[in-house]
């Protein structure tokens, strides 16, 4: 069962592999209208909102730019995630194969 299980998570991270290698360009952040009144809900503009290597910043978004940097900014959460499930993946593949060897004795 082990060795199946085995197969199965590398096969799981090859599609993973793939996928992350077909994504296009990405980046992190928050997307957030603003207003210069907000109580009035006047002068309504676009900035993300984002930290990088410990530092914290904020961008002006042009309004023709707003869906692009959308689908920037899934590209990138889908690739966090597909990170972290690759991580996963590594982790229980390697304790099968630690359990396996274990059984049968081998490396």
């Amino acid at each position: 069962m082990s060795r199946k299980r085995i197969q199965q998570i590398e096969r799981r991270i090859a599609r993973i592999k793939e996928e992350l290698q077909a994504m296009g360009p990405m980046r992190p952040g928050s997307l957030t209208r603003q207003y210069k009144d907000p109580e009035n809900r006047a002068g309504a503009y676009w900035q993300i909102s984002y930290t990088r290597r410990m530092k914290s910043r904020t961008e002006y978004v042009r309004r023709e730019w707003v869906a692009d940097v959308r689908k920037r900014i899934a590209r990138h959460k889908r690739f966090k995630r597909l990170i972290d499930q690759w991580v996963d993946l590594g982790i229980k593949q390697s304790q099968l194969a630690m359990k396996l060897a274990k059984t049968t004795g081998t490396k």
